[in-house]
Order: structure tokens, then sequence, then C-alpha cells
């Protein structure tokens, strides 16, 4: 691959993305990871954090380590580079030993210039001895909250960051997020053992999206009465995928188009429905909060949540999906009492019985029949349902339990992974030809596949598995079978699609006498997560400005009335003041206290007696907006 350690960033982005100038603050970012400072980017959902570490790995020599754990990103940012020409691969839960084995050698000996990795990769040491052979440049932690357990997300293996350091003493480190609290922006840094850093955050103040909160016990309804009267590309987010599919039929019934999105549909399904709604076929996804992490369409008017989110970094990212293009949009929440009794119930049954933890733990070495000390390094596929049904567990509570398991570092569950099925042809070519002759029906299959796929002989190649039925016109199940059959004759080596979650046990499978609890640190996590839904709850029933209360949440204390959420427009309102009277009299008390600071007296000696409550009135909400302050007894105008 070419090197591009003369070039500049802004040649980088024109090759590459094809833009003449970065988004606010990018520069200034990729800047100081190019001096080689240590670098914390907080940039809001949509502000292009991917550039932030990608621009720089470009402009020099070397291969920049991307550590995230979120599987469907890395797939996402992985594709979107090899479009533009450069050289990315991901290695994660759900992967074989072989093709792990592969792209590592390809890392270390194959001018990769991007290797994505989930977290819990760092500690193998498959990894740690193949990256003494990498000529890394850089390091970039997406999702750099995960990190932290002041934070919403925390994932123990994030830890293992520092310790890869040790091994990479004189390479810049650049962690992303796109919310965090004061307290979290801290403990990354000192996680991450961050030396000389620098931190640029991006206000996370959207002036055009107004935040609304409605009170209502008939949701759906609400749902449908709030879409018709935004026009546009819309995003309705639900708590459970049985809602996603009513709610979207309910809005079809009505004239509006619509489909839903949960993770339990496979791969093609979500593919076809994504594609839907970004090319506006239909207008309004409904989903699970498995919908959106990645995706970048401007020209969303509307995100309505239907049940209260358990944290304010959750709600501020679903939310700030809408209005990316700059225009109005607005972030609406459907509420009422029975809400805030429901995180709560839900809240207990996040943190269950230690010793129902590890009869959980029991029954997964059960499940998958694995001796104990046995199952390090290895993935398996697993189905939550079919778990809880063997082992008559209740579903919930299992999978609070295996959430309790993985923040305690002892699994990894993640999220549906997509493994398109693949093969490798175990015989030479005179075999294989002798085999098609005695196999006539197999014959069709082996011919389909190595007329339309290359390499077969030499790796392991991806097909798919519909196109090539819809070439033989058979079933896909029809193929399947054929398929299992050659790998029985091991004529090929056949590795099914899978697309269900991935456990990992990260230390092996343990006995489950020996699965240890940190109490202290479950207690704090427990006690930040209550903060959280508290904090939660006051954003839904407050009587503040809403956006003031987020800026103030995320650390920004002199946030400002936005003067366009529901409780700032019900207070003009109940003021009486009419929007023309309250811009007239803003303007004119501008000129006023622009000449100079004015005390109250002086202000209202400069209007009409008349007029002295529309003043007042104007004052009290300008004061409020934070755009005039008080100090002593004066008033000053502060824009």
């Amino acid at each position: 691959m070419q090197t591009n350690e003369a070039k500049q960033p802004i040649d980088v982005l024109r090759q590459y993305w094809g833009y003449d100038a970065f988004r606010s603050m990018q520069a200034e970012i990729i800047g100081s990871v190019l001096r080689g400072q240590d670098t914390l980017a907080l940039l809001p959902t949509g502000g292009g954090k991917s550039v932030c570490f990608q621009v720089p790995a470009l402009c020099q020599d070397g291969l920049c380590l991307v550590i995230s754990p979120l599987i469907a990103l890395m797939r996402d940012q992985v594709e979107n580079l090899q479009k533009r020409g450069i050289s990315a691969v991901a290695i994660h839960s759900g992967m074989p030993y072989s093709d792990i084995d592969r792209l590592l050698d390809n890392c270390a000996y194959g001018g990769v210039k991007f290797l994505y990795l989930s977290p819990e990769r760092l500690h193998t040491e498959l990894f740690k001895k193949r990256l003494e052979k990498m000529p890394v440049s850089m390091i970039a932690v997406d999702e750099a909250h995960c990190i932290s357990q002041w934070g919403y997300d925390f994932r123990p293996a994030y830890l293992e960051i520092a310790k890869i350091r040790e091994l990479l003493p004189k390479v810049p480190l650049i962690a992303l997020t796109a919310t965090a609290t004061p307290e979290v922006c801290q403990d990354i840094q000192d996680k991450l053992a961050f030396n000389q850093g620098q931190v640029f955050q991006k206000s996370f103040a959207r002036d055009n999206l107004a935040y609304v909160v409605r009170n209502t016990e008939a949701k759906p309804e609400a749902v449908v009465n709030i879409l018709k009267k935004v026009p546009g590309s819309a995003v309705v987010y639900v708590r459970n995928r049985r809602l996603t599919k009513e709610i979207a039929l309910l809005l079809h019934r009505k004239g509006i188009r619509a489909d839903y999105y949960h993770a339990g549909l496979s791969m093609e399904q979500r593919n076809k429905k994504q594609a839907a709604w970004l090319n506006n076929q239909i207008r309004v996804i409904v989903s699970t909060n498995a919908f959106g992490m990645g995706i970048d369409k401007p020209d969303v008017r509307v995100v309505v949540h239907m049940e209260l989110p358990d944290s304010l970094e959750g709600y501020f990212q679903e939310a700030g999906r809408a209005g990316r293009d700059g225009k109005k949009a607005f972030a609406v929440l459907l509420y009422n009492a029975s809400d805030a009794l429901k995180l709560n119930k839900q809240f207990e049954l996040s943190y269950p019985d230690l010793k129902e933890v590890r009869r959980v733990y029991r029954a997964l070495g059960s499940y998958y029949q694995i001796a104990v000390g046995a199952g390090f390094g290895e993935s398996f596929d697993f189905d939550l349902v079919e778990f809880s049904r063997t082992y008559q567990f209740e579903p919930i509570i299992a999978h609070n339990c295996l959430k309790l398991l993985e923040k305690e570092g002892w699994i990894i569950l993640s999220d549906a992974v997509y493994n398109p099925a693949s093969l490798k042809v175990l015989v030479n070519q005179d075999q294989l030809y002798d085999f098609m002759l005695k196999h006539p029906k197999l014959d069709k299959v082996l011919k389909v596949i190595l007329r339309n796929y290359q390499g077969a002989f030499n790796h392991y190649i991806n097909i798919r598995e519909s196109s090539i039925a819809g070439f033989l016109k058979v079933d896909r199940a029809d193929l399947q079978k054929s398929l299992h059959l050659l790998h029985k004759e091991e004529v090929v080596d056949y590795r099914p699609q899978k697309e269900k979650p991935q456990l990992f046990f990260i230390n092996g499978r343990m006995e489950a006498a020996t699965v240890t609890f940190d109490h202290t640190a479950y207690n704090f996590r427990k006690e930040q997560q209550k903060n959280r839904i508290e904090k939660a709850i006051e954003y839904a029933e407050t009587a503040e400005c809403r956006s003031k209360l987020l800026l103030t949440y995320f650390g920004e204390k002199d946030g400002k009335a936005c003067g366009q959420c529901d409780v700032c427009l019900d207070r003009k309102k109940s003021r009486k003041l009419s929007n023309e009277d309250y811009a007239r009299y803003k303007n004119k008390l501008e000129l006023v206290l622009r000449r100079e600071s004015l005390t109250l007296p002086d202000i209202l000696a400069s209007f009409s007696s008349k007029k002295e409550d529309i003043v007042l009135q104007t004052l009290e909400y300008l004061l409020e907006e934070g755009i005039v302050s008080q100090k002593d007894d004066l008033f000053v105008w502060r824009k």
C-alpha cells in the first residue's frame, strides 16, 4: 500500500472521503494525535468520530489498532474502509481460530492498515505474540466510556488496554465516545494511562433539536398523532421485540409506511429493512435499541421513545439520531407514572442473588458439555430462550445473571454475530473430478460454487447460500444438506452460516464455586445504576428546561434554556407572552443593555409604564435562557 507519511490530513480527507473541510473539532483532534499526544474526543452521535482516528492513521506509516465492543459497527467501518481502497480487517468473537490466526499474520506481515479488535481478544497469548511483530502506529479506543465503572456500559475487558499500552510505550492513543459525564471523562484518562493527554469536548447542545415529553396513557395513539403532525423520516424505539411488530402494523394500518427491526431477525432481513428506511422506501422504523448504531441518516425529523430508557446517556445517543442535517427535529418521550415503577422493578431484577448467578454459570458448562478448564479462546452460539427452557430459568433472570457474570469478567456475551457460510476444498483437482463423476447430484453443486467463487482450493471462501440455491433452483435447506454431505465425505470443510449471539468464556470454564465477585465493585455499580435511573426519571418529570438538564448532567453547568422544549414553550404560554412581543422586547432590551449594564428601575424607566409586565416577563425569560445575567443589582447582556 502506498505510504501517506508526507501527506497532510486535509489531503487524506480529500483523497479517501472526498470532502474539502473537516467538521467542527475534527482537525484539532487529528492534530493532537499526530503530535503523539494521548487524546480524548467527546463528539455527539453523528459527529464524525471515526474520521478522527482514521485520517491520522493514514497520514503515517504503520497499523492502527482499533478496539471496539460493537461487532456490527466494526464490520461496517471495515467494509467502508475497504470500499475506499484501504486495507482493514476485524477480529471478534465467533470467528474460527484459523481465520484469526491468518488475519493476525496479515497484520504482522501483510500491510494491513487497520485492525479492529473486540476487547476480549487483547489478553490472549495468540494476539500478544503477534502484537510484538506488528508495526503499530496508534491505538484507537471506541466507546471509551465502557472502561469506567462510573459509566453506563462498563466492560471489564477494556481494562486490558492499559496492559497492552505497556507493550507499546511510545504509541499514542485516542479514546472516543459520544456520551460521558465529567467523572467518566476523568476515569477514562486514568484507566487508559494517559500521558500528556488532551481532551476535546464538543458541546452537547443541539440547537435544532427540540426535546419533548408527553404524559399519556395511550401511547400507541400518541405515536400515530406525532407522526401525522411531524412529516419526514422517523425512528420509534420500544423496549421489546413483540412491540416492534405490533406498533409497525398499527402505523401501517393508519397509512404510515413503517417496518419493524430487532436483533432476532436474520442478517438478510435486517439489512433489507435498514436499506429500505435509508432509501426512504419506508418512512418509519420501529425498533429496539438494536437499531441505529453506526447509521448516519441526516434527515431524521423525529425520534420517539415509547418507554423511558434507564440512563440519560442511552437516551441522549438515541434521541441524537434526529436532525443531524442541522434542520429542525424532535426527540419525543412518551411517559406516564407506571414507567418509573417499571424502571425501578427492572433495576431490582438486574442485580440477582449471587447464588442464582453461580447456578446459571454452572448450567452453562452443562449446556455446552465443557469440562472444567476447557473452552478457553472459543466462542459458542447462544440462544437465551433455549438455554432458559432447558434449565427452567426465567429468561429475564438468566439474562441478568449473564450480564453480571460479564461485568465481573467471567464471560463475554455478544449481540447476534453474523458469519457467512464458508468452505474450503480439501482434495486436489484430480480427486475432486473423480468424486464429481461418481456423484452427479453433488457435481452440480460443486460446479456452481467453483464457477462463481475463486480460491476454494487455497483458502476458505465465503459463499452466499441463497444465490447458489437460486442457480440450482433448489431450496436453501436442500443445498445445505448437500454441503453437509460434502463435508461428511471430507471433500470440503463446510462452515454453516451463523447468526446467533456468541458466548465466550474468558478464562475457560471454571468450577462454579470458584466464581467470585468483587462485592465492593458490585455495590458501587448498583448504586451508580440507581442514580442513572433517578436522573432519567427526573428528566421525564422536570419542570425545568429539558435541554438544560441534559447539558448539566454532562457537565455543562452554564447551559442556557433552549426556548423550544415542551417545558420552555409551556412557560411562555403560561405567561401570556406572545412570540411576537417576546421577540420585539428582547430586541429592545438588547439595545438598552448593550450600551451599559443597568439596575431594574433604570431598565423599566426606559419603557412605557404600560409595558412594564411585558418587559418584566421578557427579562425573566432572558435570565432563564442565560442571555442576560445579574451581577449585584446590575443586569448584564451576555451575548
